[in-house]
Parts: structure tokens; sequence; C-alpha cells
């Protein structure tokens, strides 16, 4: 069969090399690992060229969930329709789409030759790394719709970052800045049309590092897989933007001094689902922790990190090892010194925050969300008036308007994909 040259996402020419199973997209130089492979089953999806010039063309994927579906060899030529769901009525739940990005290296080499494959299950071996003994990250990042049809990713390089510091920790292999931001960008263009309209939410892309190679002694796995997949979202809580009540929990901590707190790992999520059901049981929206040595620090929520207002003076957990680094955290205090506010990165007692004027939450999944209401040791305090306070408001507009595309980036932390 005939080979043919097209030109990929991600600035690098290829050479498609159809075969009775599948269509390979390999690079034509030999040295760069940016390397693109599509493997269909053969009765869900066909890959073929469109005619006419070659670098105005698509590569169209048919499969069962649109007959209409396109992958563009430049993601510029053509927009691909909507996909069919219910835009006004998306919460923060797992939506298949249609492609997984997936690669993998072996303990002590370096990761290499990541492929797009079709959405769908992966295989593990029971002795797999990450069922036994817990080695595995991930990381939240999302990708938002603009009024032309574009699509912005927001700080893809600090997730990337992130993922290396976690990895490092893990002991595992992790990708490098380029590959990770590479192989999200081509895994959102390939799902592009499940990005939701503007205003309607956002494409929540989910990566994950995990050890998969099979180990049955405590150790490192001997193989390793990076993986990223995508979902369409609405808002995290069930509340919305209107303000969640959390209670603070005094016998099970999140995080203690020397673990893995500060990192992204897969048990520190496990470890809060009990606090948290037993709170939401009780009607609260989650629960806030605190430091486990003097059990009167904030720390963080179950999955978002936590801000105090006070005479408009902006106060948050310092980075201790024990909490995580946001990057939504992150990129709202910068936010806020730019709309010159104060902000303190500091210990934060629990007795502050029953005094604030203000509470918020900030995280990848929530952007930012208003604090109705802490219950302390059976003390209910309550903050504003159902609605974001005037600060919360700021930051939650300015941030929200520049993950959107809506006013100038003069942070340089949206990357657009069109």
């Amino acid at each position: 069969m005939e080979s043919t040259i097209v030109s990929s996402p991600l600035s690098q020419n290829y050479l498609l090399c159809p075969s009775r199973n599948s269509s390979s997209l390999l690079p034509l130089s030999s040295s760069s690992h940016r390397s693109l492979h599509f493997s269909p089953s053969p009765s869900s999806l066909s890959l073929k060229l469109q005619k006419g010039n070659l670098f105005s063309n698509a590569l169209r994927a048919v499969s069962p969930f649109s007959p209409d579906a396109i992958v563009s060899d430049t993601y510029r030529s053509e927009t691909t329709e909507l996909a069919d769901i219910d835009w006004d009525n998306l919460g923060f739940a797992y939506v298949p789409t249609d492609y997984m990005y997936i690669m993998k290296c072996a303990r002590g080499g370096s990761f290499s030759k990541g492929e797009l494959q079709r959405f769908g299950n992966i295989e593990l071996s029971p002795s797999a790394g990450v069922l036994n003994y817990g080695q595995g990250l991930f990381e939240g990042l999302k990708a938002y719709r603009k009024k032309d049809g574009n699509i912005l990713l927001f700080r893809p390089q600090e997730n990337a970052l992130r993922l290396n510091i976690g990895a490092e920790r893990m002991c595992m292999p992790s990708p490098t800045v380029a590959q990770f931001v590479e192989a999200v960008k081509a895994t959102v263009l390939a799902n592009k049309r499940w990005v939701p309209p503007p205003g309607k939410g956002s494409l929540y892309i989910r990566p994950l590092l995990m050890g998969s190679g099979a180990v049955l002694g405590l150790a490192p796995a001997p193989e390793y897989t990076f993986l990223i997949y995508v979902s369409p979202v609405g808002n995290y809580f069930k509340e919305g933007v209107t303000p969640i009540n959390l209670v603070i929990e005094h016998e099970l901590h999140r995080a203690t001094p020397g673990g893995t707190g500060g990192v992204k790992t897969i048990g520190n999520y496990a470890a809060v689902l009990k606090a948290q059901s037993a709170a939401k049981a009780k009607g609260y929206s989650d629960v806030l922790y605190l430091d486990c040595v003097h059990k009167k620090y904030l720390e963080e929520v179950s999955s978002c990190n936590i801000f105090v207002v006070k005479d408009n003076v902006i106060s948050t957990p310092a980075i201790q090892g024990t909490i995580l680094p946001g990057i939504t955290r992150k990129s709202i205090i910068d936010v806020a010194r730019s709309q010159g506010f104060q902000v303190e990165e500091r210990l934060v007692a629990v007795d502050e925050l029953l005094e604030a004027d203000e509470v918020f939450c900030t995280g990848t999944a929530v952007v930012v969300s208003p604090v109705g209401s802490i219950t302390h040791k059976g003390r209910r305090v309550s903050y504003g008036e159902g609605g974001f306070g005037a600060v919360s408001q700021q930051l939650y507009t300015v941030l929200t308007r520049l993950q959107m595309g809506l006013i100038e980036d003069k942070m340089n932390w949206t990357a657009e994909l069109n």
C-alpha cells in the first residue's frame, strides 16, 4: 500500500503508512520522539486522506460516536461538529470521549513514541505497581473554547513541572515538559468536538502517570505508563458557583510532615473519602483539614486550596510539604497581586478563619468557589449574603475571563489551539 507525507499538529512532517489493521504516522526524522499512531478496530474506525491538496486535507476518523468526526492533519483547516450531548446540564462527571494518549517507558529509561488511541479500557497486570503499591500520580487541567472556535489551554507547563516533581518523589520517570505539553495538545485536538461551547463548561484533561509493570515485592515498577484522557465538564460542586458549606475535620488528616501531601499522588485522595463521605451525609459540601501536629492551622479542602480575606488582605496557608501547590492557587495569588491586593502565604489559624470577611477555595475543578459557611466544633459561621464576596468575585472574574480568552493574556499563561 502507498505511503503519503502529511503534516501534523506537532510542527513535524509524518509518513502515513496504512496497513491491514491500523494506520501509523511515522516521523520523517528518526530522532524525533513526537510520533502519532492511530490503532483503531477495523470495524469501528477507518483512517484515510481526503482528496485534494495534502497540506489542506484532513484525516477523517469514521467512528461509532459520529460518522462525520474529523481529526485534522494541521488541526486548522477543519472544525469538528460538537458532540451531541446536553451542554446546558453538564456536571462534573465522566463522559467518554473519542481518543486517549498513551506513552510508555521502562524503569531507568525515557518516555518516547507516544500514540493516540481510541478511548477505551486499558490492560494491566494484577501485579502492576499502581494496583499493589499505589505508585501513581495524576494531573488536572482544562481547555476552553473561545467565541471564534479556537481552544485555549491554561498553564499546561505548570502541570508538567508539578508532575515531574511528584514523579521524583514517587520513584517514577516522567515525560519532559515538552512531551507533556505536546501530548496534551494532541489529545485535546483529537477530541475537539467534546470541548463545550463558550460559557457552557470546559474540557477537563486528566493526565495519569503510573507504575504499570508487574512487581510482587515492594519496589518501583519495571514499566511506566503515561496516559491522558479528557471529559467535558461543568461545575464541580452541585451548588455551582453559589457558596459551599464546609466542616472542619478534627480526627482525620489529609497529610503528615514528610509524607506525600505536597504531590498529586493517587493515595492522597483515597485518604479523604471517609471524612468527605461523612460530611456530605450531614449536608456539607466538603471537608476542611487542619495540620496534624498542632491541629489548629488550616491546610486545605479535600481537592482544593483555601483562602481567607480580612480587611482586603488575602491569606492562604503556606506550601510546606503537606499542602498541594495548586496551579489555580498560584494563579489567583498572581492575579490578586496584579490587582493591588496584599497576599500573605503563612500559617493561618482556625480563629482567623472564623473572624474572616470572606473565605473561598481554588482548584482546577472548582476554579474559584465562595464559601458560605464553616462549621467548627458545632459552631457555624456564615460569610456574605449568598454569593461571592467582593474580593473573590473580582478575582474569579479576572481569572475566568483570562482562561476563556475574553481579556488580553498579559501573564502569558494560555496556549491557543485551532
